[in-house]
């Protein structure tokens, strides 16, 4: 695998997450009107989930947030022939620090650890960003 496979690959898992988000969103909303818990009429409106609902939820939409700029980022990096293995890296940083971003959001009430555990994958767009400045800026 070339490096710039390896570094667009962080970029498709990372929609591979986001799609596995949606379909546990699916079934705990699912399970919830099984439950009770909602009925299907209620998610007409924004909120109406309840707590491990609303987790998962609030995770996906944080998929939409932050990593924008790192799709930006590898976007720009890629179609600019320059990736480097500080890309590589930095990507995969990005993609890990998502993924335990929505273990600690989803599954615990932690939200001290959620904010340690963000700086992971914010520190990999960081990264990206700055490699975006160079390139366009040097």
């Amino acid at each position: 695998m070339t490096l710039d496979q390896v570094f667009i690959l962080a970029f498709l898992a990372h929609f591979g997450w986001v799609a596995m988000l949606y379909v546990w969103l699916t079934i705990e909303r699912q399970s919830a009107v099984a439950k009770g818990e909602v009925r299907i009429g209620d998610f007409i409106r924004a909120g109406a989930d309840p707590e491990r609902s609303n987790r998962v939820a609030r995770n996906l939409s944080n998929q939409f947030e932050l990593p924008v700029f790192a799709l930006f980022a590898g976007l720009f990096i890629y179609l600019s022939g320059q990736v480097t293995l500080i890309d590589v890296a930095a990507a995969w940083l990005f993609l890990f620090g998502r993924v335990v971003h929505t273990g600690v959001q989803t599954l615990t009430r932690n939200v001290p650890l959620r904010g340690m555990v963000f700086v992971i994958n914010f520190t990999g767009v960081v990264i990206l960003m700055t490699r975006v400045a160079w390139i366009a800026l040097i």
